[in-house]
């Protein structure tokens, strides 16, 4: 595979993942004057659903929900989070191993009715 000037080729590559993750590949490439070998890293994110959580409680009780996060991927998960708004807690770093399930469990803690 040589190509000379400023000639392009096209090198379809059909990629159909089962999973969300980070996936490699090397393509090499030779011919009787070349060799080339190209690195391909796709990185594949699950559907985007869009969640809402409600918080039901009595006044100044606070109530935890825990969230499923699975890693169905090839790697570990490492997730920073950021919580905004009033009276929400939960732990700032949670990671989820290879095939597991963790929970963040979310607090809700009011200091007023609202």
């Amino acid at each position: 595979f040589f190509l000379g000037g400023s000639d392009t080729v096209e090198f379809p590559i059909k990629f159909t993942p089962k999973h969300a993750g980070c996936y490699h590949c090397q393509i090499l490439l030779k011919s009787s004057c070349d060799i080339r070998v190209y690195e391909i890293e796709c990185v594949v994110n699950a559907e985007q659903a869009d969640a809402q959580l409600e918080f039901l409680t009595p006044a100044y009780q606070m109530v935890t929900q825990e969230i499923p996060i699975s890693n169905m991927s090839s790697q570990d998960w490492r997730f920073e989070a950021v919580l905004e708004g009033q009276c929400f807690y939960g732990p700032p770093v949670i990671n989820v191993r290879v095939g597991e399930t963790a929970q963040y469990p979310l607090t809700f803690k009011p200091v007023a009715e609202c």
